[in-house]
């Protein structure tokens, strides 16, 4: 089981189903077959700056970001 603990609104999933053939340093394929791997990124929602009733994801200068993320796998 897999438990994402964040101080983020939001998830981003990435599959990698649009990654068949892609060549990777050398011209080496990094990848053979579609849907092997995935990405979960946890951030603020997409189009955040265009939407008021979405946090707030605007960073001003001399303001610092900090954000917590822990993944947690277990079995039963």
């Amino acid at each position: 089981m897999l438990s994402v603990y964040t101080t983020e609104p939001g998830v981003q999933f990435y599959g990698g189903n649009f990654l068949d053939g892609v060549k990777g340093k050398g011209g080496e394929a990094r990848l053979t077959t579609i849907a092997v791997g995935l990405c979960l990124e946890t951030q603020h929602y997409p189009d955040s700056i265009h939407q008021p009733k979405f946090p707030n994801a605007v960073l001003k200068p001399g303001q610092t970001y900090k954000h917590t993320c822990i993944y947690q796998i277990t079995a039963e």
